[in-house]
């Protein structure tokens, strides 16, 4: 389909609390932080788990399980073990929807 599409509500968003969703077939994190809300690949490119499960802070997620933190503005690694970067999505609030587009990383 391609676009912006919507996500979630922005009032399902909760701080620092991930929030997994799937649009178009992708699996993506949503990550409400500092006011500001980030879309990342709701996979770790370490091991095959989901990020939403991890914790969010300062615009980082961390997996919960070996430990790998991502910046949620770039998707790069910040440490071991994961050495490949997340893709990153485009994200615009319209009202209370949060608007993703995976067709952009």
């Amino acid at each position: 389909m391609g676009g912006f599409q919507r996500a979630c509500a922005l009032s399902d968003l909760s701080e620092e609390v991930p929030l997994g969703v799937e649009i178009d077939g992708e699996p993506v994190c949503l990550a409400l932080t500092g006011g500001q809300v980030y879309a990342i690949r709701d996979e770790c490119s370490h091991a095959d788990v989901a990020l939403s499960q991890g914790e969010v802070e300062d615009a980082k997620i961390e997996c919960w399980l070996h430990g790998s933190q991502f910046d949620l503005t770039t998707g790069e690694p910040l440490g071991l073990p994961a050495t490949e970067p997340v893709p990153v999505y485009p994200v615009k609030i319209d009202g209370d929807d949060v608007l993703v587009d995976v067709g952009q990383s």
